[in-house]
């Protein structure tokens, strides 16, 4: 009987290649952008009841 080796699955996508960071510093900024958003929005409405 022949025995198999369960294999690690590869990554799906190199880590290291550059379109993959420019998207997820993309992505980093567009949630630090909408934080910053709500953040404004938050201090807005806060203002008019003053």
């Amino acid at each position: 009987m022949t025995t198999h080796r369960a294999r690690a699955p590869k990554p799906l996508a190199d880590p290291n290649r550059p379109v993959e960071r420019a998207v997820t510093a993309a992505l980093v900024l567009a949630v630090l952008a909408g934080i910053g958003w709500i953040g404004g929005m938050i201090y807005t409405v806060a203002g008019w009841s003053l």
